[in-house]
């Protein structure tokens, strides 16, 4: 049934041709001199250069030209890209949030620039730079199809500077040849460009893209073509030491630790489109805090990955499968572990190697293995963790993708069972996505393998969608073998099969404030094969969403819920209370409305009210946040979660609270402070994270890092540590 699915898909869409049969084009020159980067163009050179220009609108309208004109030039020398561009603007009244480097984009004044450099529409490198001179960097995935594939986290060296002037501002950037990967003797590159003007409140893209696509996508895109051939990337040898002195001490076990690590990466190039991580002792102490959420749900909740050395290429790892319900592999298990308690702890990584990349136009390669240490005292194995990736591109930008997942102990351990000895996980992932992204989708199979697992050990889904300017819908379904396991992925709950359709219209007034608006209904069901495919849950979801063309956003929603529960389960998480009891149903249904201001304000907030049935009892719940811009330098914002939770006698009921107030402030472009504080009285946690950060050179900084941690009731401290890190990238 797998291999049918996989040639329908092949015979529906055997498109070859991206969405524009007549993309835009400009010639980049070759130059033998450098290039002064400040923001001045006024070397003769530039007066030679082609340039991309006539940008289309993408916001409020995308079937004009923008408003206000937007111009690229382009040229290269052995060694760098060359970028200058003249952004006209309305004013100078520009909305800058902060001088830290990758801000994000929406709500601000910025450019950004997007090199498909394999040509492939899957895998693009983003620079961008704001009117401040504030540079941000990423790397687009799965074809810019949904914002899982932007990630902020990725770095690398480049120089960039700007200058403002009467009417426009100038963005000029030098970007080393070696800050990409392509392929040898290259002589064309896939490029687009989008701008945010919050003067004119327009947004726009050099290549025209509806406005039912993300803005990034990588399905609209014209081309650069290059005087003379590219040569061989001399990418050089990184090496990135770091050192790091913790204090720390907690107060529950009155336990005190002093330590000074050592330890550091290395990035090896290899040719023009593979690299080689390596890390020793690697220290993950300075990763900004994760953000604490109220749960309700029955389930574990993921959180993104935020270390340096599993982002470049994490796409060919992580995206396998389906990210809600059996993701095989889950970087964030790498690390962590349980203590006898059941709680989360740090798990040390003794080492890895990381080798990602392009092998040549049609197949990418991932390996990655990292030995992680052992604590004997917590009874926490040293396990070796491997992960094999292989994709081979499939007409114009789909592909077929193989992983290979292994958690294996090699030593002997008293305390291990033989089951716990090794898990494995194979799967084939064939991934979707037609030419002008109409239509994308997934169809997957994992298997996993364990000392006596059990013979339902699979998984496996379908995930087709159509999108289009007026009508979305999808067909989506996975399940997951009781059976089945992944001790490196993301597994929420065995045994189920699910439904998940939905259908979308979407309506574009011509006239009046609204932009856009639309309805979506999406029922959603679970049935457990092990108790003879009882339904145990469904969601009837129905909403309805607006944007104004003053860039507002108003929505409601309507949730019918029916839940069937198989073990017994407290909503309110509160120390010994009496459980809502196991094989039982309970329908529900509430509401929801949500407005979000305009982002452009120096203050903006968003509301977020619901009401109504919650299992047994009732639920009143508030999300908003606050957000006040004292630009450039500083910026105050306050988030705010509030259930109130009413069972009937005997059953708990609750108030819980989350806050979360947050300082930044951006003394100038390298040094920057931080102070997050979170109120949780669902997790008993008052915790302060305050981080000092000095970036003395190009991606080396000087990290304090202050963390404390209390008890609510009490306000007693819990733990608390002050660190001290330096790191240093060093190219050889």
């Amino acid at each position: 049934m797998l291999k049918f699915r996989f040639v329908l898909a092949a015979t529906l869409f055997p498109i070859v041709f991206f969405a524009q049969t007549n993309p835009k084009q400009f010639t980049v020159k070759y130059i033998s001199e450098p290039i002064k980067i400040d923001g001045v163009l006024d070397e003769s050179i530039w007066k030679t250069a082609e340039s991309a220009h006539d940008f289309q609108q993408y916001f409020p309208s995308d079937s004009i030209l923008a408003v206000q004109p937007t111009d690229i030039k382009m040229l290269y020398s052995e060694t760098t890209l060359y970028v200058g561009i003249k952004v006209n603007t309305e004013g100078d009244d520009y909305v800058i949030p902060s001088l830290q480097r990758d801000y994000r984009a929406g709500g601000n004044d910025n450019i950004s620039l997007l090199f498909d450099t394999f040509n492939d529409g899957t895998n693009a490198f983003l620079f961008g730079m704001n009117p401040y001179g504030v540079r941000r960097e990423a790397l687009i995935s799965n074809g810019g199809t949904d914002l899982r594939g932007f990630t902020t986290s990725w770095d690398v060296k480049w120089r960039g500077e700007s200058k403002m002037y009467d009417g426009y501002y100038i963005c000029e950037m030098a970007i080393p040849l070696t800050s990409f990967k392509f392929k040898q003797g290259e002589t064309k590159w896939r490029f687009n460009s989008y701008r945010f003007d919050m003067q004119t409140n327009e947004t726009s893209t050099w290549i025209e893209i509806p406005q039912n696509q993300f803005i990034f996508g990588l399905a609209f895109m014209g081309d650069m073509v290059f005087e003379k051939p590219l040569g061989k990337s001399r990418t050089p040898l990184a090496i990135i030491p770091y050192v790091n002195g913790i204090s720390s001490k907690d107060f529950e076990t009155n336990d005190t630790n002093n330590d000074l690590n050592f330890g550091g990466d290395a990035k090896v190039a290899i040719g023009n489109g593979m690299n080689l991580d390596i890390t020793v002792n690697p220290d993950f102490s300075n990763v900004e805090v994760d953000n604490v959420f109220t749960n309700l749900t029955r389930f574990e909740i993921s959180l993104p990955e935020r270390r340096q050395f599993f982002v470049d290429n994490s796409d060919l790892f992580g995206t396998f499968g389906n990210s809600r319900d059996s993701n095989p592999f889950f970087s964030r298990r790498i690390g962590i572990a349980e203590n006898l308690d059941e709680e989360t702890i740090e798990n040390g990584i003794i080492g890895g190697i990381r080798l990602s990349g392009k092998l040549n136009e049609d197949w990418r390669l991932g390996l990655l293995n990292i030995q992680t240490e052992e604590d004997t005292e917590n009874e926490i194995p040293s396990n070796n963790n491997t992960v094999f990736a292989l994709q081979k591109k499939m007409f114009s930008r789909s592909n077929l993708s193989f992983i290979f997942v292994n958690r294996e102990t090699f030593k002997d351990y008293d305390f291990l069972e033989e089951t716990e000895r090794y898990n494995r996980v194979v799967g084939l992932d064939y991934n979707l996505a037609s030419a002008d992204n109409t239509w994308v989708g997934k169809f997957f199979f994992h298997k996993s393998f364990a000392h006596d697992i059990g013979d339902d050990d699979s998984s496996g889904g379908i995930d087709l969608q159509y999108n289009s300017r007026t009508i979305n819908f999808g067909l989506r379904g996975n399940y997951v073998g009781n059976d089945f396991r992944s001790d490196l992925g993301f597994v929420r709950r065995q045994d189920i099969i699910a439904a998940r359709p939905f259908i979308e219209f979407n309506f574009w007034p011509k006239k009046g404030k609204i932009n856009s608006h639309g309805f979506r209904f999406s029922p959603n069901a679970i049935w457990r094969p092990t108790l003879d495919y009882q339904n145990t849950d469904y969601t009837i979801f129905t909403s309805w969403q607006a944007q104004f063309k003053t860039q507002e956003e108003i929505s409601a929603r309507m949730f019918n819920r029916f839940t069937f529960l198989t073990d017994s389960f407290d909503p309110t998480d509160t120390d010994g209370a009496l459980e809502l009891p196991a094989d039982q149903g309970y329908y529900y249904t509430s509401y929801e409305v949500e407005f979000q201001s305009d982002r452009r304000k120096i203050f903006s907030y968003s509301l977020e009210p619901g009401y109504g049935d919650f299992f047994n009892g009732n639920r009143f719940s508030f999300e908003g946040d606050i957000s006040l811009r004292l630009q450039p330098k500083v910026s105050l914002s306050l988030d705010l979660n509030y259930d109130s939770i009413n069972l009937p006698d005997p059953f708990p009921s609750a108030d819980l609270w989350l806050v979360s107030p947050r300082v930044n402030i951006t003394f100038n472009k390298s040094v920057f402070w931080s102070t997050l504080v979170q109120y949780s009285n669902q997790r008993d946690n008052l915790g302060f994270n305050s981080r000092l950060q000095w970036r003395f050179a190009p991606l080396s900084d000087l990290f304090i890092v202050y963390n404390d941690n209390y008890f609510v009731n009490s306000f007693m401290p819990r733990n608390r540590s002050i660190n001290l890190k330096l790191t240093y990238w060093l190219n050889i």
